[in-house]
Parts: structure tokens; sequence; C-alpha cells
């Protein structure tokens, strides 16, 4: 009788670890989901600012039209991305190309003094600076995740659960990003 009851003491106590851990992992996983809103969000603000950009600059930079057309393409394949990883990787090929975008903008005076460009310019540097902000919310909140699910007894539990608990890909700085940015002051 002893036994029977000690057996359903350690049953009992498993199966509430097993629940708390599966609930733990089911919270973060929510986060993690979350945080990749918010960057969808800022994205979609993004998109929405480029052909508004590309329309208002097109006129002056007659030279430029490869790195307008490059900038489109890359925001094509960004809006069309499915999946997280693949939206990773979308994006930061658009970041590089809109960084290149913003340093010719640079060498055009007379587009740098419009005021329309200039309001443009500023809302898109906003959302940049919003969209990394909320990059580093998803990399901290994917990183725990993904700890968590990799720590033992975590990761039996997670095994237990079959794919429900898969580890989300981090944005990361891409080669082009790490370039250090070329300024030319000459007059």
């Amino acid at each position: 009788m002893v036994i029977l009851f000690v057996v359903i003491g350690i049953l009992v106590v498993l199966a509430l670890w097993l629940i708390s851990v599966y609930n733990n992992l089911v919270t973060l996983k929510k986060r993690v989901e979350n945080a990749w809103a918010q960057i969808d969000v800022q994205l979609k603000r993004r998109h929405d600012l480029i052909p508004n950009l590309v329309s208002s600059v097109k006129g002056y930079m007659k030279f430029e039209q490869e790195t307008l057309e490059k900038v489109m393409q890359a925001r094509a394949r960004a809006v069309s991305a499915q999946g997280v990883g693949d939206k990773i990787k979308a994006e930061q090929e658009l970041g590089g190309v809109l960084g290149r975008l913003l340093a010719v903008v640079e060498n055009y005076p007379d587009l740098k003094a419009n005021t329309n460009v200039s309001q443009l310019m500023e809302e898109l540097t906003s959302t940049e600076n919003k969209i990394s902000y909320a990059r580093q919310f998803y990399n901290d909140s994917a990183t725990k995740f993904n700890t968590k699910i990799e720590i033992f007894p975590n990761n039996i539990v997670v095994g237990f659960f079959g794919g429900k608990f898969e580890a989300f890909p981090l944005f990361e700085v891409t080669e082009a990003e790490r370039e250090a940015p070329k300024v030319d002051l000459a007059f």
C-alpha cells in the first residue's frame, strides 16, 4: 500500500513537472512569435515607404536606375518571402540595397534639399531604427527559447512533443552589413 502511494506521488510530481516545462516552453514560444510580429509590423511600414521614396528620387537619379531597380527587386523578394528564415534573408538583402540607395542620395544635393524626399528619408531612418530594436528583442526572445529547448531535461520534453518546439533562426549581421560605409567628403 505504501509503495502504491509512493508510485502515485512520483507520477504526480512528474506530471506536474512535465506540465510546468511544457507551459514554460509555450510561453517562451509565444513571446518569440510576438517579437516576430513586432518586426513584421515595422517591415510592412518599410515596404510601404520604399515605393514612395523610389518614386520621389527617380527623376533626380537618372544615372542610378540600376540602384533603384535593385531596391524594388529586393523589396519584392522581401514582401513575397515565406517563413521566418526566408524573410530574415530577404530583409537582410533589402537592408543592404537600401543602404546603398541612402548613400547614393547623399551625392545629390538637390535631392537632399527636396522636402518630400527629406521627409521620406527621415521616416525610413526612423523605421530602420524601430526594426533594429524589434530585431534585438526578437533575437533575445529567440535565444532564450532556443536555449530552453536544448537544455536538459527540457530537451526530453521537446523530443516527446515532436516538432511542436523547433529553434527559431536569429537575425545576424551579413557580410555586406559588416563593411564600413564609404563616405566621400570631397568638394
